[in-house]
């Protein structure tokens, strides 16, 4: 059991490089070869795909999060901010901008880190919601 937790939050931090990397604009690999890898890491991670859990409201998503272990909760929220964001930016849909400014503040509030590049998505993001 445990060593699925740790293989999880492995992909978790996969999956968030991955994100962060292409949202400063340095992808390594084809947007294609991304989404597909995208999709099998979030089955992996919450056993439904993207199309799923972006159908669920902010709070379900938080629920979601919640039935985890409370010290991986930050690294949740970081990798569902920078899903969240990456595919505002790719679709322009005002509800992916919205959960990602969520997700992105309760991952400040989880991690106690001060991370600049998310204040900065957090501020674009409100530009955008107001």
């Amino acid at each position: 059991m445990i060593q699925d937790k740790d293989f999880t939050l492995r992909l978790i931090r996969q999956l968030t490089q991955a994100l962060e990397k292409l949202l400063l604009g340095k992808p390594e690999e084809s947007l294609m070869q991304k989404e597909l890898d995208f999709d099998s890491l979030m089955k992996d991670i919450f056993k439904i795909n993207f199309d799923d859990i972006a159908s669920k409201s902010k709070e379900e998503i938080i629920e979601i999060v919640q039935q985890r272990e409370s010290k991986d909760h930050a690294d949740y929220y970081e990798m569902l901010g920078n899903l969240f964001m990456f595919h505002y930016r790719t679709e322009g849909k005002l509800d992916f901008a919205d959960k990602a400014k969520t997700f992105y503040e309760l991952y400040l509030t989880r991690s106690g880190i001060f991370a600049l590049p998310i204040i900065n998505r957090i501020n674009e993001l409100k530009i955008v919601l107001n």
